[in-house]
């Protein structure tokens, strides 16, 4: 360790900056000297978080050099690149190695490069997929016994070469004599070309796995960046693209919160949703049940659902979300992408299965990944370096990913970069492979700028629809929001996409006479926003419903029905269903019931009447159900990034080190004894006082004002006031030093 710190010390100041901001753990709390920083450096936890920035060739070539033993000797740069392979040169592998020192993961001259035993700890097991050496095997007899394998042993020999090097098997812990060998393990043991690990593990001997692999080492190593097949477009196709998929997210969440609103689904006793109220939901807004699953969990995080808690527990839209629907388009989009972006979950787990075979749920705690956020991040960066217009496919660009960073990401690296890509194309964050421009912005400038740029891509909302012979009515766009409320109160949608396909019934009419509209109001409505003729089949329709509409009166008292025509009144007594409802007579033209408005004009419906709800005005009454909303949990607030240290603050910190050696090395001379853990402070000021008459320079212990110890070698002015003034000798720089915080003091020796 001090061969490290003395290597510390001899970097530049720009140097050591450069490995404070990469490792920034090195700087909390600031050391006291480079041999401190020496010590962190060797840190296994430190030297594992720094190896996952080490793209993939760096990686290899510090695995090279543990298995030289660089951690116990120096090793050359020429044994280094010769491990690598043949097809690997020499200044790629010094880049590499320079890369190394940058980040104090390796040190030394090239002819002496070493690395801390830290690194083989926080290495794989076998660094690139080589074993032990075995003691009595060398190089040159290794490759003689190999040719003289069979067919069977060469095969073992081969696949143990070419992935892990150890293997189970029983016959590890049986000794059979080579003659008495009866299967290709037994006789690779008894010639000595398999080690015993166990009773049941084998290993290959690293000579015979070089052996084997010839020309290549270390196995396929990639010296450079994979170059991926872009995509390429203009990129207002992506931003059109990307528009439309922005459209039906909407349109989706939207029916989303409405079939909720209606019949909520139970929140499952272990979190989440059942699968049976997703497929049910899925049928209902016509989707995929994994594109479901992505929007429960977006709405869930930008507070559009939440769980209503209680004795039955159901999710349920909230409050907000009753403003998120009368917002804009573009700033719906951006609630829900930024929230999508921010989300600590793997969607892309919905429908796997875990440890214990439990299918994993939407909304399930089984699914929170609080590094999601950073490495979706990290994914949408990589296609925002590419050009505008530019993208790449999912496996290219988990291969570029994985090259960057082969330590990031787990078991799911690959995967993650596919559900990413997927989740984004979905959102309209990425069209044809592309970051769209608004994504683009929301990765730089955050949601509020981004559902400007969204705002500004969409196409200008239409104000017209074009109605059809076959009581259809189709909207060639995006309609504008009061025209879109409109239709969707007169009409179904019948299909939904680029352009949406109403269906005009007898039905969908009376709903929008219930809502308080008129025959006139309908008419009025299709023959402004139509710009194909009003087919008469529709003027009939709405007519004939208008005529039977509203011909009987509810009302309440709790609830009554009035009707001009007293044998209407007559034929609804003698219904059986009006029977539940209580109905008599107070009047020839006026009946009266005891149930609630509601359920009154419900159960005529049903018999096949057309009442209308009647306010204590006389104007109709809108009963439809709005859906039950809850009060939404405030979303999470994101951690507060820790600012980096500027570039001033670390040299700062290096000049700390620099003063740290200086006083770590100076000889010191007659010191102040220390009373109950401080010195006295008689004995303090008077030996201060000395040296600054005298002109000498002192030793000091000293704590900041952040609690940090440091060593400093000072050159007293003066004393007086509870404050030492004097001349740091590693900054010249004259500076005051409390008294208080003075924890030792001793003179220097010239």
């Amino acid at each position: 360790m001090s061969s490290l710190a003395d290597w510390l010390r001899a970097r530049s100041d720009e140097q050591l900056v450069a490995l404070l901001r990469a490792r920034p753990d090195l700087a909390t709390p600031p050391p006291a000297d480079n041999s401190v920083l020496a010590t962190r450096v060797g840190v296994r936890s430190s030297v594992a978080r720094a190896c996952e920035d080490l793209d993939s060739f760096a990686h290899a070539t510090l695995e090279a050099l543990v298995l030289l033993d660089a951690d116990v000797v120096p090793v050359p740069l020429d044994a280094v690149a010769g491990l690598l392979g043949r097809d690997v040169t020499v200044e790629r592998v010094r880049r590499s190695v320079t890369q190394l020192r940058d980040l104090a993961l390796a040190w030394g001259e090239n002819a002496e490069l070493s690395v801390s035993t830290a690194a083989r700890e926080a290495l794989p097991t076998f660094p690139a997929g080589l074993g032990r050496p075995a003691e009595h095997l060398t190089e040159a007899a290794a490759k003689a016994a190999l040719t003289d394998l069979d067919e069977e042993e060469r095969r073992l020999v081969g696949k143990l070469a070419q992935g892990a090097p150890i293997g189970r098997t029983k016959d590890a812990a049986r000794h059979v004599p080579l003659e008495q060998a009866a299967n290709p393990v037994q006789r690779l043991l008894a010639k000595g070309l398999l080690l015993r690990r166990d009773a049941e593990t084998v290993e290959l001997p690293r000579q015979l796995a070089l052996a084997v692999r010839g020309d290549h080492p270390m196995g396929p190593v990639e010296p450079e960046e994979p170059i991926p097949d872009l995509t390429g477009t203009d990129q207002s196709n992506v931003d059109n693209t990307g528009g439309g998929a922005a459209l039906e997210l909407l349109r989706h969440v939207e029916e989303l919160l409405a079939a909720w609103g209606e019949e909520p689904p139970d929140v499952l006793r272990s979190g989440g949703v059942g699968v049976r109220d997703l497929r049910r939901t899925a049928k209902a807004i016509e989707i995929d049940e994994n594109q479901l699953g992505l929007l429960v969990e977006v709405a869930v995080a930008a507070s559009l659902l939440a769980n209503s808690e209680g004795s039955e527990p159901q999710w349920v839209p909230t409050i907000q979300s009753d403003t998120w629907l009368a917002s804009p388009p573009g700033q719906r989009w951006a609630i829900l992408a930024q929230a999508w972006l921010d989300l600590p979950r793997l969607p892309g787990l919905i429908g796997a299965r875990d440890e214990k075979d439990r299918l994993l749920n939407p909304l399930s705690e089984d699914l929170r990944r609080p590094l999601a956020p950073k490495d979706r991040r990290r994914i949408l960066d990589y296609l925002d370096e590419l050009p505008g217009g530019h993208g790449a496919r999912p496996d290219d660009v988990a291969a570029v990913l994985g090259w960057r960073a082969p330590r990031r990401g787990g078991r799911l690296r690959d995967d993650l970069v596919r559900w990413t890509l997927a989740e984004a194309t979905a959102l309209g964050v990425v069209a044809l492979h592309a970051l769209t421009t608004a994504g683009r912005v929301l990765l730089v400038d955050g949601a509020a700028e981004a559902a400007r740029q969204l705002a500004d891509a969409l196409p200008e909302p239409l104000d017209h629809v074009l109605v059809q012979a076959d009581l259809t009515v189709v909207a060639p766009g995006r309609l504008e929001p009061d025209l879109a409320i409109e239709m969707k109160l007169v009409a179904d949608v019948e299909s939904a996409g680029s352009a949406t396909v109403y269906r005009i019934s007898e039905g969908s009419i009376r709903r929008a006479l219930d809502a308080g509209h008129t025959a006139d109001d309908l008419h009025s409505l299709f023959r402004t926003r139509s710009r194909t003729p009003i087919p008469q089949s529709l003027t009939y329709l709405i007519d004939d419903v208008a005529r039977r509409h509203g011909r009987l009166r509810a009302g309440t008292a709790a609830a009554f029905l009035r009707c001009d025509d007293p044998l209407l009144l007559a034929e609804i007594l003698a219904k059986p269903e009006s029977e539940e409802l209580e109905l008599r007579r107070i009047a020839p033209t006026v009946l009266v019931s005891p149930l609630p408005l509601a359920d009154v004009v419900a159960v005529l419906r049903v018999a096949g009447f057309a009442p209308v709800a009647e306010g204590p005005d006389g104007n109709v009454l809108d009963l439809r159900e709005s859906g039950r909303r809850v009060r939404g949990k405030s979303r999470p607030a994101q951690p507060v990034a820790i600012a980096a240290p500027s570039p001033e603050q670390l040299g700062e910190l290096v000049a700390q080190l620099r003063a740290g050696d200086r006083a770590g090395a100076a000889r010191r001379g007659s010191a102040v004894s220390p009373e109950r853990g401080r010195p006295s402070a008689e004995a303090t000021l008077q030996l201060l006082r000395d040296a600054a008459r005298q002109r000498r320079s002192v030793w000091l212990g000293f704590v900041d004002t952040h609690g940090v110890r440091s060593q400093r070698v000072v050159r007293p002015v003066s004393v007086g006031g509870g404050i030492l003034q004097g001349f740091d000798t590693s900054s010249e720089e004259l500076g005051n030093f409390p008294l208080h915080r003075i924890m030792s003091v001793a003179l220097v020796e010239d």
